[in-house]
This record gives C-alpha cells, structure tokens and sequence, in this order.
C-alpha cells in the first residue's frame, strides 16, 4: 500500500507566513485539473492506495465539479482501499452545506491557526474565530466526524495566557485531531520583512517553550495521545497519510512542487504552475529525482522516525549503521533525553526540545 499526495497550491488571500498571492481563475483550475490527471497516467508506478491526501495550498478553491473529476479520475486510475482515508485541506470560510456531496473525502483538515480575530487578520487569515466554529457544525453536519485543525503559537506579542486561550477554545470544538507549530520567520517572506524592519519582534525561547510544554499538557490531559512532535489525536485518529511519512511507507505526490518516495529514490515535481502545466501537456514528466544511497536512508530514519512517539525500531537499522547510532546516542541516553525500550529508541519529551541537537548528532556526515 502507498500513499497519494496531491498538491494544490492555491492560496484564498496573501498569507503573511507564506507571502504567496493567488491571481488564479478558474481556467488556470481547470487546467490545473486537467494536468493532475494527465500526470496520472504519465506516472509509471501504480500502486494500491491507502491513504489520499488533498493539501498544501487551498483544495478548498476547486469547484465541486472539479473535485468531483479530479476523484474519479484517482479511483479509475488507482486501486483504492475500500478504508482509505481520504483527507482535503479546507480554509474554515470555504466550508458550506454539501460541498462533499458525491465526494470519497472521510477526513478533514482547516487551518483555524488562532481563536483571535486580531492575530487573524495579522497573517491576512480571511476567515473569523466564529466561522471556525461554524465549519466545525458543518463538518459534523455532512457526517464527516474526523476533523484535524491547525493551531499556532509564537505570535508577536502574543502572552501564555492567550496561547491557553486558543487551546481552550479548541479543546471545546473537541476535533478528532490537532496539530500546533510555532510561527516561523522564514527568509523572504513578508513576515521575515517585518522582523528586519523591526516592525515586529519574536517571542523569547523560554516563553515559547513553555507554550509547547502548556500545549502538551492540556491536550494530554484532555485524553490526546501525543504522537509526533507537533500532532494530537484522540485514540484511533492520528493521521495515517501523515505516519506514513514518519514510518518509511512509499507514497506519490502530484502537482506543482509535489514530492515523491519509493523507498530507493525520492522526486519532486517543478514548483512554477504554469511550467508544471505546459510539461505535463507535452507529455513529459516534469521532475528531478535522488537515488538515495543507505546512509541517506539512515539519515531520513533518523530526522522522520525520531519525530515520533514510538521513535526508531531498532530492528529495522542495519548492524553498520546502528552501532553509529547507539555509540552516539549514549551521552543523550546518559542524561535522560533519549530513551532506549523494547528495542526502540525515541526522544523524551525534554529531548524533544533540542531535537535538532540530538538528529545532527545522530546521522551520518
């Protein structure tokens, strides 16, 4: 079984964090469309689906009739589990009565980012705290009950106490699953601009770090199940397109900028939209690729399985490698921030905290 990742990246507003502004039409959707499906077919490997992930970008800008034929193509090309799940990305504000009519779509994920209207309007977010909500009913109204919602924390400004405002808002919307991120300033965004200009400041590390300690407890004991560095899920709801990442499980990416793995070789799609379109029209596939060799195979064990909660199995290393990893990892083991149990070895949760410091140490240079 393999994973399907479809790539749409069409954004609904300028986004602060990502500074990508969509001037899109529906004639670009509909091509845009028309490509996904023709790279389908171009795609030599066609392995059994599990899991289907619509994301990255804005699903939720597609008409109900291109989603429609962008899924029947998905079903008459692939051989889809009868259980797959079957994830879409949705902006909270896109989410209306029957938008999944007819559609496989069993999981949804929505940006809320903030219960606050004013750190909303911050990141140019169009939608308000309430429409959340109200997409939450929606959501539950269609019959779909596993929903996954996007939290953020680290904004300019921002206080602990307003960060466990957003968590209590969100534990009362009770989704099945929650993934929170600190805010990024990444190089050549808008944001990062505005922290060069200085017309915004970063949270000190100590507060930000108490936030992720703030968000683990609360949803731990609120019944969540911490299973990756950044994800909460109720028990029998962790993403399973996203462990497939973390557990070395081969998926296909589709789409501008879209990734994929078979286990030996990793690729990735050309980022430009319109390059992406006019090779796909041409019939050529529009991708460069990596053979990776086993100490890259080890180095993504270690910075993808290590992110987890059941961390790496030790099984699964080979005898060259896992003398590296063990040697190297006995100072860590040593002082508590690695741990070593039924032939696994994971982070512990103050280990998470320099996980960087502890992946670099651990791979292969």
């Amino acid at each position: 079984m393999a994973g399907l990742y479809i790539h749409i990246p069409f954004c609904a507003s300028r986004c602060i964090y990502c500074g990508f502004y969509s001037t899109t039409r529906a004639s670009l959707h509909d091509q845009y469309v028309d490509a996904l499906c023709h790279e389908m077919e171009l795609i030599p490997e066609k392995p059994s689906i599990s899991t289907i992930y619509l994301g990255g970008g804005t699903p939720s800008q597609l008409s109900h009739e291109q989603l429609a034929r962008l899924f029947s193509y998905i079903y008459k090309v692939y051989d889809i589990d009868p259980d797959a799940e079957v994830t879409m990305e949705c902006n909270p504000d896109d989410i209306h009565e029957g938008m999944f009519l007819h559609l496989p779509v069993n999981r949804v994920s929505m940006g809320a980012q903030t219960f606050d209207d004013g750190r909303l309007r911050f990141i140019h977010r169009r939608h308000t705290a309430q429409q959340v909500d109200q997409a939450m009913e929606i959501i539950h109204g269609l019959g779909i009950h596993n929903v996954s919602i996007d939290l953020m924390f680290g904004f300019p400004e921002e206080t602990l106490a307003n960060w466990q405002q957003d968590i209590d808002h969100a534990l009362r919307l009770r989704p099945e699953h929650i993934s929170a991120y600190g805010l990024m300033y990444e190089d050549g965004t808008p944001l990062y601009r505005m922290l060069e200009q200085g017309l915004v400041k970063e949270i000190d590390e100590e507060l930000s770090l108490a936030m992720y300690d703030t968000l683990i407890d609360r949803l731990t004991a609120a019944g969540y199940e911490h299973y990756e560095f950044s994800n909460f899920a109720l028990p029998g709801f962790r993403s399973r397109h996203n462990s497939s990442y973390w557990h070395n499980i081969p998926y296909i990416g589709l789409g501008a900028s879209a990734h994929s793995y078979t286990l030996s070789t990793r690729r990735w799609n050309v980022s430009d939209i319109q390059q992406y379109i006019h090779s796909i029209e041409q019939g050529v596939l529009p991708y460069e690729e990596e053979v990776l060799d086993k100490d890259t195979l080890y180095n993504d064990l270690v910075t993808t399985a290590l992110r987890t909660r059941e961390g790496i199995d030790l099984s699964t290393v080979s005898p060259a490698h896992l003398d590296f990893l063990l040697s190297n990892a006995k100072p860590y083991l040593d002082r508590g921030l690695l741990v070593l149990e039924d032939h696994r070895l994971h982070l512990s949760r103050e280990g998470i905290k320099i996980s960087n410091t502890v992946m670099s140490d651990l791979m292969m240079v």
